[in-house]
This record gives C-alpha cells, structure tokens and sequence, in this order.
C-alpha cells in the first residue's frame, strides 16, 4: 500500500509542476485579460496540489519528483512552435485544454495502476483530474 501511495502522490507531484510550467509559458503569450485571469487561478490551484502532494510525500520520508526532462522538453518546443505558428487567444487555450486532457488520463491511469494507494493520496488524484476537468471546461469559452 505504502508504495502504490508514494508513486501516486510523485507522479501527481510531477504533474502539477508540469501545469504550473506549461502555464508559466502561455501566460507570455496571452492577451486577453480575461484568459490571463483564468489560467493565473489555475496555476495557483495546481500549486496548491503540487504542495499538498509534496507535504504527503514528506510525511512519508520522500521527496518529490520532477518531470520527465523529454516531456517537458517536448512540451515546452510544442508550445513554441504552436504559439509562433498561430499565436494567439484561441491557440493558447487550445493548447491548455489538450494539457488538460493529458493530465487526466496520465492520473486516471496511475489511479488504476496504483490502485492499493491510501484513500488520502487517491483523494488527492481525484482532486487533480477534477481541477483538469474544470479548467477545460472553463477554457472552451475562449475557443
């Protein structure tokens, strides 16, 4: 159980710091204030997840765990290269949404592979794919 919650809470670890870049980097292009807003209500929503899950995994005698260097080398090229090919509002949005599609069905799929992981560390997945959800519904307002 221990060990399926330690890997749950590290990979939800390392996903809120992925949003929170990701977010970091869009808001450079953004000029709708409106947008700006949103995603700047997200990012703090998604540090407050990375701190919790961090909090837990201390708790354990863990640390956290960065993204994969690929990935987010991989994402942070893509967002580049999609924001100088059509930089605007509606592709900043775009790009956050297809975040947040990812982001849920990586935790989903850690939920499951994960599943002997305490309820805590379960509620706080849940919790992620549900901030996810919200923030691509709120998003495709500015599609």
């Amino acid at each position: 159980m221990q060990d399926h919650t330690i890997r749950l809470l590290k990979e939800c670890n390392s996903g809120c710091k992925m949003a929170v870049n990701s977010m970091e980097q869009i808001l450079g292009y953004v000029s709708d204030g409106k947008l700006r807003k949103l995603i700047e209500e997200y990012e703090e929503k998604h540090q407050k997840l990375e701190y919790e899950s961090f909090r837990k995994l201390t708790e354990l005698n863990e640390a956290g765990k960065e993204p994969e260097k690929m990935a987010s080398a991989f994402s942070w090229l893509s967002t580049e290269m999609k924001m100088m090919m059509k930089g605007d509002d509606r592709q900043a949005a775009k790009i956050m949404m297809d975040g947040c599609n990812m982001g849920i069905q990586s935790i989903c799929g850690y939920q499951n592979q994960y599943a002997g992981a305490s309820t805590d560390s379960m509620a706080l997945a849940d919790g992620l794919v549900r901030t996810e959800e919200s923030f691509r519904d709120e998003l495709k307002a500015f599609l």
